[in-house]
């Protein structure tokens, strides 16, 4: 049954037809002549009929209720983010590790929803527990409805809340064992299942500073890798895998220096997680002679980028050094392609030494420096005396005793042995191509720390006391953590020809992923707004179908 416009002469009328089939044939049956439809649109009355028949039909009924409703604001809540990484919570065990260790205790609220929502609110809108509660307001978040700002206070507390003496177990000299170390252990256990042996582990530091006191402890002053030495902070520790995936934090005061860090990292792996042996990857500015002694007795195999100018050894002989490099990689022929490798092994002392080259960088360094001396050239016959606090020029420069500066053309040689170079000292058994492709892992982890730094941040911390603090950072960890499992089913699920998505986007996208909440009568309806590519394919890559585009809930 429908409605037809019939045509006779200059008018149009409007009929309500059925149709039907007789001996195979489909016949129309006029059932009622409604009248002219000029008439009827200038009086009105076929609004008047279409608002009489919406009463039978909820889904009509439900556009006119939107079209009176118009100059009424709607409820609107953010959705996409919170069904996403809800799904990865809890597809990953951490809502099941946090309901293991509170089982018994009641909290009077929902622990493990606080903690989601902490965590929600690191990947989206880095901040506060405060903000984080302002926040939430614009989300259709399922189990935190009701939560209150003391609710993430306890949540924190509870989180950095130390062990027992009895289970200080494996402890690290800064910091004492608390819960979220428990949980760290739990979902490493968790996951183990998908690997045969952690062979690599990557670790870094950051570090936090306070714009008010800081912890009881943790707030210390230090070396400031965020340049404001004026404040106190704290450091934190990341160990990752060799797929870049979170194993474990540490949050130590922030006087901890690096080189002092590695030993305990390295004796809590051993100790909590049960990795036996592994090879260790990082700077060499975080080990020191005695560490690289400790961690071969405890038969770790270590791989440690080399600070080529600072260490006279590597300066001297290593990268000066004139046997032949051997190709692993070639020349790119498009940017996707891999960039261009020489390797070749050198042996000092009881040190094994494997000098890398990229040619490509080795060009675009010796450019940098042209450049860089045609401008000082320039500057010094006018004087300027001013550039001379610039890092790239200064190295370049030398004065004599009338403090009168002139390029140091021995310098300038000098620095040329070490274009498109870096240096590994490793004491692990592998070719020397295998340790150079470990210790790219290492930079691709560095970038991952780069790019993520905004959930380690967390900033402003306006939290007074050490376990509120600790559980506040670690709320980052499982951030990284969601992340990771993210990009990585993305990765997945994308296509050769395809650009990997931009993590900025897919947080846009999940973000303009949202419900209209509708009334009725006595029946309330969600309209979902359209769906972004990124958000689609994100919602793909976890398995997930998007929410109906309208769906009626009372």
């Amino acid at each position: 049954m429908f409605v037809r416009a019939k045509s006779r002469g200059s008018r149009t009328y409007l009929q309500i037809v059925e149709n039907h089939r007789v001996d195979g044939k489909i016949v129309q049956n006029v059932i009622a002549n409604l009248g002219r439809l000029d008439l009827l649109q200038k009086s009105g009355g076929l609004d008047s009929l279409m608002f009489s028949l919406q009463r039978f039909s909820s889904k009509i009924a439900l556009l006119g209720e939107i079209d009176r409703q118009r100059s009424k604001p709607l409820t609107y809540r953010r959705l996409g983010s919170p069904l996403l990484f809800a799904r990865l919570w809890r597809e990953l065990g951490i809502d099941r590790a946090i309901e293991k260790l509170v089982k018994g205790r009641k909290f009077g609220f929902s622990l493990e929803r606080t903690i989601f929502t902490s965590v929600l609110q690191r990947l989206l809108h880095s901040g506060s527990d405060r903000a984080g509660l302002r926040w939430l307001a614009d989300y259709r978040l399922e189990g935190a409805e009701d939560l209150d700002l003391q609710h993430f206070y306890r949540a924190m507390a509870w989180l950095g809340t130390p062990l027992p003496e009895a289970e200080q177990d494996g402890a690290t000299p800064f910091s004492p064992r608390s819960l979220k170390d428990l949980l760290e252990e739990e979902l490493f256990f968790r996951r183990r299942g998908l690997f045969t042996d952690l062979d690599l582990v990557f670790f870094d530091t950051t570090s936090i500073y306070f714009e008010g006191k800081g912890g009881e402890t943790l707030g210390q002053y230090g070396y400031s890798k965020d340049h404001r030495p004026d404040l106190p902070q704290l450091v934190v520790g990341m160990v990752l895998d060799n797929s870049g995936y979170p194993v474990c934090a540490e949050i130590w005061p922030g006087n901890t220096a690096d080189v002092s860090s590695i030993l305990p990292v390295a004796e809590r792996l051993h100790r909590r997680f049960q990795i036996k042996k592994v090879c260790l990857v990082a700077d060499w500015g975080m080990v020191s002679a005695n560490t690289k002694d400790t961690l071969e007795k405890m038969g770790w195999f270590y791989i440690l980028g080399a600070r080529m100018h600072s260490r006279r050894e590597v300066r001297e002989e290593v990268v000066k050094d004139e046997l032949p490099f051997r190709e692993i990689v070639g020349e790119r022929q498009n940017l996707k392609d891999p960039a261009p490798l020489k390797v070749k092994e050198v042996l000092v002392k009881d040190n094994r030494y494997v000098v890398c080259l990229n040619e490509e960088e080795a060009r675009k360094d010796r450019h940098d420096r042209e450049a860089i001396l045609v401008g000082l050239e320039d500057s010094l016959k006018r004087g300027d005396k001013s550039l001379v606090g610039n890092k790239g020029y200064r190295r370049y420069l030398s004065s004599d005793k009338s403090k009168r500066f002139s390029i140091d053309w021995n310098r300038v040689e000098n620095e040329k042995v070490f274009d498109g170079k870096w240096v590994l000292v490793t004491n692990t058994p592998f070719p020397a191509e295998e340790v150079a492709g470990k210790y790219k892992q290492l930079i691709l982890v560095e970038d991952i720390f780069r790019q993520t730094k905004s959930l380690l941040e967390t900033r402003p911390v306006f939290h007074k006391r050490d376990e509120t603090i600790r559980g506040h950072v670690w709320c980052s960890f499982l951030a990284l953590t969601l992340r990771k499992e993210l990009r990585d089913r993305l990765e997945k699920c994308r296509k050769e020809d395809e650009e990997p998505l931009e993590w900025a986007g897919i947080v846009d996208a999940l973000e303009s992923l949202g419900e209209a909440e509708i009334t009725s009568g006595d029946k309330k309806y969600l309209f979902r707004s359209e769906a972004k590519k990124e958000a689609v394919k994100a919602f793909a890559a976890c398995g997930m179908a998007l929410p109906p585009v309208v769906r009626q809930i009372v």
